[in-house]
């Protein structure tokens, strides 16, 4: 049978460098069907859907709230068509109850193991409005590589450079941040792949660069360092949130390839800046990740924390407004206390005031988030500092034979300058 797997576009924030990363989620969930259902994919960021096109079932996968309401357009015109569609990933769990006056069918939940149930209903006429396994993570054993050969991979670079293909090691998240939904989607415990499992896909992987998308690294101290010392010979280079702050796990992060790194900035702490500090002295980048909007930053707090930013050698800044997603204590809260005014889930994209903050006006909040991208990119534009990031990783690949010449030769072009010249690594 013939299965279509959607992945919904959604609009990019405004003023910043917009290139798009092949979506982790579909290929994940798509590892797990049964080997007779023929499975073709659509990312529509990147390509049109052909409603008309020959299938059997469409499955429409979604993770950003930015994406639902485009999801159930989707799932309209399909149905229209006499096509049954199911839905499932990240934000149709967030917003399950929603989703299911648009669907045939809702999968909440981890698929790994349960697919099979799921086709042979709907094989029997059978498919049940919602299947709900969202009490009981699947066995993280049950993981398999993720089906990377449905990308068009022509689509997902950029100027013509090769950009990172997404991987992850584990599920689960032990900490509990506030305005994250980590904790209700996939459990407040630390689930790694056996380490076999992890080392065969990434050894299956063929792009040299990579974007391990796990909530952080800093979970497990042995499995944080067993993983990086088994990923040296690999020569790969990657991205990823957080790393043990500590000099042995920095050393060998920085040995297995470590490219850059997420850390949020919370305050102007010398911690911080000592933080940035390290991770620079073990030659890994460091994006800054900056959430605007909590209720313990005045205006002055946030003033101060963009002064800050301009003063710790930051390779790249990430300003993200508050955004109550649902399933978050932030959401709870803002809710409970009736400070939400703004339901249209198009404008949760974190770069929208959809809330009444607490010490100032959402108009004011959403001027300072503008000031903050163009102050910190007032001197040297966020592309600019992406293709530096880039040229960085080209010298690492210089040094241990993974280098591709053409890639150098497309960001000269793009910029007409030699922006690899006198980076130091």
């Amino acid at each position: 049978m013939k299965f279509t797997l959607i992945y919904p576009k959604w609009e990019k924030l405004s003023g910043q460098t917009t290139f798009n990363l092949p979506p982790h989620g579909p290929v994940v969930f798509a590892a797990s069907l049964p080997s007779y259902v023929e499975v073709s994919f659509i990312d529509e960021n990147v390509e049109d859907i052909d409603f008309e096109q020959a299938c059997d079932f469409v499955g429409i996968s979604m993770m950003l709230s930015t994406q639902v309401k485009r999801g159930w357009e989707i799932a309209a015109a399909f149905r229209q068509r006499g096509k049954q569609v199911i839905f499932g990933g990240i934000s149709t769990m967030l917003h399950a109850e929603e989703t299911l006056q648009h669907a045939d069918s809702v999968f909440l939940g981890e698929s790994e193991g349960r697919m099979e149930e799921v086709f042979k209903d709907w094989g029997n006429g059978q498919l049940k409005k919602i299947y709900n396994f969202m009490a009981k993570q699947a066995d993280i054993s049950l993981v398999g590589p993720a089906r990377r050969d449905l990308y068009k991979k022509h689509l997902y670079n950029h100027k013509g450079v090769q950009m990172v293909d997404l991987f992850h090691a584990s599920r689960g998240c032990r900490f509990s941040c506030y305005p994250c939904a980590v904790s209700y989607l996939g459990g407040r415990h630390f689930r790694p792949r056996p380490l076999d499992k992890t080392l065969e896909e990434l050894y299956a992987i063929d792009n040299n660069r990579l974007f391990i998308v796990d909530n952080s690294l800093a979970q497990n101290t042995s499995w944080e360092t067993d993983l990086f010392k088994e990923m040296i010979p690999l020569k790969k280079k990657w991205i990823s949130h957080t790393i043990e702050d500590d000099p042995k796990v920095l050393d060998l992060a920085a040995q297995a390839g470590a490219w850059y790194v997420y850390q949020a900035v919370y305050d102007t702490s010398d911690y911080i800046k000592e933080r940035i500090r390290r991770y620079h002295d073990y030659g890994i980048g460091v994006e800054g990740t900056i959430l605007l909007g909590l209720d313990n930053q005045t205006e002055d707090d946030i003033l101060r924390l963009i002064d800050f930013l301009l003063k710790i050698d930051l390779d790249l800044a990430e300003f993200t407004i508050l955004a109550p997603f649902p399933h978050t204590k932030a959401y709870d809260d803002l809710l409970r206390q009736g400070r939400i005014f703004d339901h249209d889930w198009n404008h949760y994209n974190a770069g929208r005031v959809v809330y009444q903050p607490k010490h100032m006006s959402p108009q004011r909040l959403q001027e300072l988030y503008d000031y903050a991208w163009k102050a910190f990119y007032q001197e040297e534009s966020q592309e600019e500092k992406m293709f530096k990031l880039f040229a960085q990783v080209m010298l690492k690949e210089m040094k241990d034979g993974t280098y591709r010449p053409r890639d150098r030769n497309l960001i000269n072009k793009s910029f007409g300058k030699d922006v690899v010249r006198n980076i130091k690594v």
